[in-house]
């Protein structure tokens, strides 16, 4: 005979796993007494964020709904997760229907709570239930048509966990500032240790269904705070201060890096960005981003990033077309639409370079006619036995401009891309000196001789890629816009360009037409094999400008002010007739109802407490 309080226990547990099981979307339509059934046999446990539910090739035992936090699932090598368990969905019931293995590995993402329905129990209630057995197919032909579409982007950062790496960083007030940025979106909710260190992973769920966003604020010791907030988080913000030596992350860092956690950094300045300091942190840790904090402005374009609401900008090649593009970045600063991600190819990765330095529109205008207008950039002729040309005085003009700025000290997160001759890839550069980089994404087949790095023979990147959207869409910055200055471009013989003078002399059919030259031949054959994907290109981004340049070659120069003029225009005007565009203007602080100034005032009460 039961106790009472056993009993009391016992029909507590039954109506926790009924109100599970009602509350899933995959079993509305089920009966109330097929619901009974299942919670009556049903096991409730918990799972802390790490722990494996099942491995790949187990055997099954039964089929997982989970109650509470979330799931990942992996497959194959994957160290990240493929897919993810939201709240209310169920796992585990391909292997029960068809009595095979696991054929996925599944770990808890976050403390979580589940409900196991044996086999041999959803064997005798789906024979007598109709309605449950419709509701499982129908759960398994959703699962089919999802693996079947596009793979899905990374996880907007709703959940955000800040770790210091030390306790002189003063990450309470970057988690305010971060708040009030994300109360712009939506209802942000700051969660302090002294309020949440005694509640269970209802609560946790409780507080992410309530809220848009969620930023837990971590200490930086081993303390049981610090593994509860990673284990909470979509990402983990890392913040180290740029004036202090590096120091060693905590082992709770460490693990959630060994589990395949996001983890982007945020580098604290004062005052003035601390060169080379970036490249020194990075080295700690496998982050996927990092973001450069000096002013508000800084920690507005994180906010946007880390919640994938921010705006890339993809500049393809095009030689001289290129400077296009100037013409774009300004009427896009005009719209007030915020650029937060920048990139390119060719002449798009040095124009998407001087938007990452913070360069304003003039500066920009200025150094771009003094290396390509006022000197042609690629006369500096050799004999061709590897190019036309040296090559040296482009590298001296990107050195003039850009000096020794690292990539990794640039405000705007930024790329550019250069093909690998030695394995036929396209090269993403995210680190390094920025002038190098640069050399090597512009380093045209036949007319500039290629950069060597390593292994590698690295050329312009459009022999591959000439407007890497794609790219840009493996960092999710939110929305995409495409520049692309070489669409529709028709291959005019008759089109003035330059090229020695010997060569100009002879370049003149007798009927006085300018025959072709090899520098126009080169040109086009390195950029030929890009133009069937740049169809394919366009299609990934949110909005693609595409200036009327009508039949301008690739290599005149000298056409500068008129095509950065009606890259303008033209992009004035689109950008006029798309409302729908992120814009600085339509992002305003609603004010809707944050914890913000409650637990502000409850670390105060906290503290002098502790003092007292």
């Amino acid at each position: 005979m039961s106790l009472p309080e056993e009993e009391s226990h016992l029909a507590h547990e039954l109506r926790r796993a009924l109100d599970c099981l009602k509350s899933s979307p995959e079993l509305i339509g089920v009966d109330s007494t097929t619901l009974e059934a299942l919670a009556e046999g049903a096991e409730h446990f918990s799972l802390p964020a790490g722990a494996v539910l099942f491995e790949s090739g187990s055997t099954p035992d039964g089929v997982y709904l989970l109650a509470n936090g979330r799931l990942g699932v992996r497959v194959g090598v994957n160290r990240r997760p493929t897919a993810e368990i939201e709240r209310g969905e169920w796992v585990g019931e391909s292997s029960w229907l068809l009595h095979e293995p696991r054929g996925a590995h599944v770990i808890a993402l976050r403390d979580s709570e589940l409900l196991r329905l044996p086999d041999a129990l959803l064997d005798a209630v789906v024979a007598r239930s109709p309605a449950l057995a419709l509701a499982i197919a129908r759960l398994c032909a959703r699962r089919l048509k999802r693996t079947n579409q596009p793979e899905r982007q990374p996880r907007a950062g709703a959940v955000l966990a800040l770790v210091p790496n030390g306790e002189d960083i003063d990450v309470i007030g970057l988690a305010t500032q971060l708040v009030e940025e994300l109360n712009r979106f939506g209802v942000a909710e700051l969660v302090w240790d002294a309020r949440a260190t005694t509640h269970t992973s209802n609560w946790f769920s409780r507080i992410e269904e309530l809220n848009d966003y969620v930023v837990y604020v971590a200490d930086a010791s081993e303390s049981g705070w610090a593994r509860q907030c990673c284990r909470q988080a979509d990402v983990i913000l890392a913040v180290a201060r740029a004036d202090t030596p590096v120091r060693p992350w905590s082992a709770v860092m460490r693990r959630a890096a060994d589990n395949g956690m996001r983890l982007e950094l945020a580098l604290l300045h004062d005052g003035a960005l601390v060169s080379g300091a970036a490249q020194r942190w990075l080295e700690t840790l496998p982050f996927a981003l990092h973001h450069h904090i000096l002013d508000a402005t800084d920690l507005g374009r994180m906010a946007r990033l880390l919640t994938h609401r921010g705006v890339g900008l993809v500049l393809s090649g095009g030689g001289a077309r290129g400077f296009a593009h100037l013409g774009v970045v300004r009427a896009l600063r005009e719209a007030r639409v915020p650029i937060d991600f920048v990139g390119g190819a060719s002449i798009g990765g040095i124009i998407a370079a001087g938007v990452a330095m913070g360069w304003s529109d003039e500066e920009m205008r200025e150094r771009y006619r003094r290396s390509f207008v006022d000197t042609n950039p690629v006369n500096d002729y050799t004999f061709p036995l590897i190019a036309l040309t040296r090559g040296r005085k482009v590298t001296r003009l990107l050195e003039r401009e850009y000096g020794s700025v690292l990539i990794e000290d640039l405000r705007h997160p930024f790329f550019c891309v250069s093909a690998n001759l030695s394995n036929g890839r396209l090269l993403e550069h995210r680190a390094g000196t920025l002038s190098e980089a640069l050399r090597a994404a512009v380093a045209i087949p036949g007319v500039m001789p290629p950069v060597f790095k390593g292994d590698a023979v690295l050329i312009d990147g459009a022999a591959l890629n000439n407007f890497p959207v794609d790219v840009m869409r493996q960092h999710t910055p939110g929305y995409v816009i495409g520049s692309d200055a070489g669409a529709d471009y028709t291959f005019v013989p008759g089109t003035a360009t330059q090229g020695p003078p010997l060569w100009r002399f002879f370049a003149r059919a007798p009927t006085g037409k300018r025959r072709l030259n090899i520098f126009q031949l080169l040109m086009h054959a390195g950029m030929v094999n890009t133009v069937s994907s740049e169809a394919a290109q366009r299609s990934l981004a949110d909005l693609i400008v595409r200036p009327p340049l009508g039949d301008i070659d690739l290599l005149n120069w000298r056409a500068f002010e008129p095509v950065i003029a009606t890259g303008y225009e033209f992009a004035r005007t689109l950008l006029a007739a798309t409302p729908q565009l992120p814009r600085l203007d339509n992002i305003v602080a609603e004010r809707r109802s944050s914890s913000l100034d409650v637990e502000i005032e409850r670390r105060l009460f906290w503290n002098s407490a502790g003092a007292g």
